[in-house]
């Protein structure tokens, strides 16, 4: 059975997570601060009348930061009890993977991409990598909500 997943973009590369897990998508105009924050705590931001924390996917993969523009998105995840961010360059696309087409990563990969890529996909020419959202996340929104 093919599962429905959201596509975004992180510096070129194609990345995705399963459509279950995304609230929605948000067009991004920039974030609240939060002092103390770790430097991929893009800040805070207002989603239909909640406050959640934004993690730079970017600064998150060890990649220079990016300049906002109009194709700018927040991909809002449900983890649990908490709504969380994630700040990609663009995310306009919603594709069916067959799990047949899904593989492990290969071992170079799983580890220098910290566990923040758990699979690959074969879209046609095309590789997706999907993201584990909790670990890209996870923590790091526990250290914003002050739930540690």
């Amino acid at each position: 059975m093919n599962v429905l997943h959201v596509l975004f973009k992180v510096d070129g590369t194609e990345y995705a997570m399963p459509a279950a897990d995304v609230v929605q998508m948000e067009s991004f105009t920039g974030a609240t601060p939060v002092p103390g924050a770790p430097t991929h705590v893009a800040g805070l931001v207002q989603v239909r009348g909640r406050v959640i924390p934004v993690v730079d996917a970017r600064v998150r993969f060890g990649l220079p930061a990016g300049t906002q523009s109009l194709d700018s998105r927040v991909v809002v995840g449900q983890l649990g009890e908490r709504t969380v961010g994630l700040l990609v360059d663009s995310a306009r696309e919603v594709l069916k993977l067959d799990p047949r087409t899904i593989q492990p990563p290969p071992p170079m990969v799983v580890e220098g991409a910290k566990g923040f890529v758990k699979a690959v996909a074969q879209v046609g020419p095309r590789l997706v990598m999907l993201i584990d959202f909790p670990r890209v996340v996870g923590e790091e929104a526990a250290d914003v909500d002050g739930q540690r």
